[in-house]
């Protein structure tokens, strides 16, 4: 297996983390997607449920990426910061009542997301 860490983009902004999100995806990416999260991380996802984990995180996607075609970038509402921490949103297409993330900065000044809801309804 290669460590294909090295070769993907970092996220040098918490609003880096949305466009880096929706090229993975696109791309059909489910480890790339992974990566943009803490090893620790938490997504509301499926809706209702909680995944923990990074692995876990990449199995939802894996499942995820097999019946959504395409994603396209939402407007970005303003990142709302406090030192290392920030909190990052869209204003979803889909109606789904908003997606939110907490992220955080990371030893080598990159950003990871920690908490993902990606909507707010199920």
């Amino acid at each position: 297996m290669t460590d294909r860490t090295t070769a993907r983009e970092r996220a040098t902004e918490p609003e880096d983390l949305t466009r880096l999100f929706v090229e993975r995806a696109n791309a059909g990416d489910a480890e790339g997607l992974a990566e943009l999260y803490e090893p620790d991380a938490v997504l509301a996802y499926p809706p209702g449920s909680q995944t923990v984990g990074r692995d876990a995180i990449r199995a939802v996607f894996e499942r995820m990426l097999a019946q959504v075609p395409r994603f396209e970038q939402e407007p970005a509402l303003p990142t709302v910061r406090n030192g290392d921490l920030a909190v990052t949103s869209t204003h979803p297409a889909d109606n789904t009542g908003g997606r939110v993330q907490v992220v955080r900065r990371q030893p080598d000044g990159s950003w990871l997301r920690v908490i993902d809801r990606p909507e707010s309804r199920s």
